[in-house]
């Protein structure tokens, strides 16, 4: 063993902080040992959590423990590790090859519950955005070349730069700031705009719809979780912002195009001017819930390069200098972003507003139906993904009857989710929601695809970044590898002062080799789809008291079972997939399963054509995170999940608590969080629970330590599956339920 000063520690021993163990000296100091035997001890961990083995170990100072009598001294420690260690051998597991699960994608919008501090969301961002391909051939005739008269009107404006005894454009734009010091550059950009503007307006037609330059990039835009200022953007001319007015303050739904400016040529990367960028997009998109791509620009120096971002992704342009053989690709970008019409810049046609309504049609049963839209209701805040929206609907000759619209971005390997529902429907099964209508979105006349509608079919395999090696970061890297900064307090799972760091396997550790190689083979596509659906109801996490949520929660198992027995695995259940409805003029079912996004026909277990791990991942089983082959038993648990992670954050109906210490299950790498939640289920679960759960779920404790002792026997994860686990979970709920009625 060689013994070295400890950087910060794991957290994987966040939960251990008040073991004897770690409390020693000895603690101080860490280990440098193989991967098998710190999976060893991470078991042995958890034996001294639920006080299999009690053994006192005395204490060293640093100085002692580099003597020879500190080996001798930590010998007995060592047996008590080999045989502490030797776990009971299960029957063998299914573990999945890569190619048999649907992917579990670690993005945005899959954390609830966060602060959505830099520190945690910026390492998903740049998981999520690792498909990034830049330098496309053809880029700018993809998203500008069917924007009417463009060409011609930016040959003649950029000749009238070029004209006169005092040119806008001489070996450069006059006026260009030297050092491109930010200030200086949108000064320049405010300048010039108007003019390019002004010079069109000659050649050809004024557009209706005008636009403006917004360059605020001091003043947070409203509608974001945290505070994000935009450097540069183009809005719609008839926002006005009044600096003294908090209430006429820009906001991400007004951005039109987002730009990002550096100063140095050099920001022209993937951790620098594309990341920023990028979170600007999320912005945009989870703020305008139609729509279905954003166009941006990066300008770092003179370099410019134009992006566009999607649920795959992000392409960009190659770059070019709009200072030498740039200046007329430079006045092409820009009319063409004060000229772009709505479906250019990314906005979905099929959702059609008229005098202050929004509607779509579909055809159902031979017959055109308008669905008129009262609001959204679901706007997933992510890039790429799934990326689901839902609104409540109603039909315009029935406004009684509510329907929600789900619109999506599904793999194109996945069975469609409105054939399962619509399967599930027909079958009779009860507590899902039940389906009315599905399709495929078009969009002129084709198939919403991003690959080929979005993205017009530009070839990524000619990008520059696949060819030299270049990309947002390594395939096999993790938010907590990427990045994980002490957490504030009172986030996440507190780091030890023992500073004993177990470090990540090697495929995920961090790298400086951030711009690994774009795998192009892995990236898939996906399709826009729509589903409308029959019941209406509020995210479990919303019931209207305890009993109202042990009712719902008991018939949303009701309703897995059915959808199990049924031939349906759901695999996605989570705070917010659990429906309750507690309103009695609504003609939904009281509580109901929602999202078949995941789910996959029991017959296809093992072969679906997609892979990776599946579920929300503050919900996700331990066996799940750890690879095992997906089974209704741990959907089972990701209910456990759920009513734990609903004890600990709320304090009464949608009294949200705020951040927790299990905030971090967003970001924890897969084996950190199976560990952790392997800890959590030892026998010190109620002094857990009694610590964290919040006041008005206390009364609740006994029983979920109860549908704990169900879910793990033994205080372990399952072995065996069990299909009377259904009727176990509901009895303990039904229990507890009639406790909380007879006030006992």
């Amino acid at each position: 063993m060689d013994l070295i000063p400890a950087a910060p520690c794991s957290k994987r021993f966040a939960a251990a902080k008040t073991s004897p163990v770690m409390q020693t000296p000895w603690a101080s100091l860490v280990i440098k040992i193989s991967n098998p035997l710190r999976s060893h001890l991470l078991y042995l961990y958890r034996n001294f959590q639920s006080r299999i083995y009690f053994f006192r170990i005395q204490g060293v100072t640093p100085s002692e423990a580099t003597s020879k009598d500190y080996f001798v001294l930590s010998h007995p420690i060592w047996d008590l590790v080999s045989v502490a260690t030797v776990e009971p051998t299960p029957p063998p597991r299914s573990i999945p090859s890569s190619i048999q699960q649907t992917p579990w994608s670690q993005n945005t919008s899959n954390v609830v519950d966060s602060s959505e501090a830099h520190r945690n969301i910026d390492p998903v961002l740049k998981l999520e955005l690792k498909h990034l391909y830049v330098g496309l051939p053809n880029f700018h005739q993809a998203f500008f070349g069917d924007v009417p008269d463009l060409e011609r009107a930016s040959e003649a404006v950029f000749r009238r730069c070029t004209e006169g005894d005092n040119p806008l454009f001489k070996d450069g734009w006059t006026g260009w700031p030297v050092g491109a010091k930010k200030n200086d550059v949108l000064n320049w950009f405010s300048d010039l705009v108007p003019k390019l503007e002004a010079f069109a307006g000659d050649c050809i037609p004024t557009p209706t719809a005008r636009r403006k330059l917004l360059t605020q990039p001091r003043t947070p835009l409203e509608g974001s979780i945290v505070k994000r200022c935009l450097d540069i953007g183009f809005v719609n001319s008839n926002i006005i912002h009044k600096a003294d007015s908090k209430d006429s303050r820009y906001h991400w739904s007004h951005i039109l195009v987002a730009g990002e400016l550096r100063s140095n040529p050099n920001a022209d990367r993937a951790l620098m001017a594309w990341i920023d960028l990028a979170k600007y997009a999320r912005e945009v998109l989870a703020a305008q819930d139609t729509r279905r791509f954003v166009l941006g620009f990066t300008l770092c120096g003179s370099l410019l390069r134009v992006w566009e971002f999607d649920r795959l992704g992000g392409i960009a342009s190659e770059p070019f200098d709009i200072n030498k053989n740039g200046g007329l690709q430079f006045v092409t970008i820009i009319l063409g972003f004060l000229r772009m019409n709505e479906e250019q810049l990314g906005f979905d046609p099929t959702i059609i507003e008229s005098h202050g309504e929004r509607y779509i049609e579909i055809e159902r049963g031979g017959q055109i139906e308008r669905l008129i839209i009262k609001g959204a209701i679901k706007r997933a805040r992510c890039i790429t993904g799934r990326a689901t929206t839902c609104w409540k609907a109603y039909r315009k000759e029935d406004p009684q009857i509510p329907l929600i619209i789900k619109d999506s971005w599904q793999d194109i390997n996945r069975d469609e989710e409105g054939r399962l529902l619509q399967e599930a429907t027909e079958k009779g099964v009860v507590n899902v929601s039940r389906y009315y209508y599905h399709e495929t979105v078009r969009v002129n006349g084709a198939n919403d695809d991003v690959q080929n509608n979005i993205r017009k079919g530009l070839d990524i395999t000619k990008a520059t970044n696949n060819q030299s090696g270049r990309a947002m970061l390594p395939s096999g890297a993790t938010a907590s590898s990427v990045s994980h900064k002490e957490p504030s307090s009172g986030a996440g799972v507190k780091r030890l002062s023992s500073k004993t760091d177990f470090t990540l396997p090697p495929t995920k550790r961090s790298t400086s080799a951030c711009l690994a190689k774009a795998s192009v083979e892995v990236l898939s596509n996906r399709i826009h789809r729509r589903i409308i659906v029959r019941d209406y109801g509020k995210p479990i996490f919303k019931a209207s008291s305890r009993i109202a949520l042990l009712t719902a929660l008991e018939d949303c198992i009701k309703g897995h079972q059915s959808l199990h027995e049924a031939g349906f695995l759901h695999r996605d259940i989570s705070i917010n997939n659990l429906i309750i409805n507690e309103d009695e003029e609504n003609p939904s079912q009281r509580a109901f399963l929602i999202d078949l996004d995941l789910a996959i026909r029991n017959q296809l277990i093992g072969t679906s054509g997609a892979k990776g791990k599946t579920g929300t991942r503050a919900f996700m089983a331990i066996g799940a995170l750890q690879g095992h082959q997906h089974s209704f038993m741990h959907d089972l648990e990701s209910f456990f999940w759920v009513l734990f992670w609903i004890c600990v954050h709320y304090n009464g109906p949608e009294k949200d608590t705020g951040l927790s210490r299990f905030e971090s299950w967003n970001y924890e790498s897969d084996d950190q969080l199976a560990w952790v939640k392997s800890g959590l289920i030892s026998l010190d679960f109620l002094n857990t629970a009694k610590a964290n759960f919040t006041p008005f779920f206390q009364p609740l404790i006994p029983c979920v330590d109860r549908l704990r002792r169900k879910v793990f026997p033994n205080d372990h994860s399952w072995k065996e599956e069990d299909p009377g686990l259904y009727s176990k979970m509901r009895e303990v709920l039904q229990a507890a339920r009639v406790a909380e009625e007879s006030g006992s």
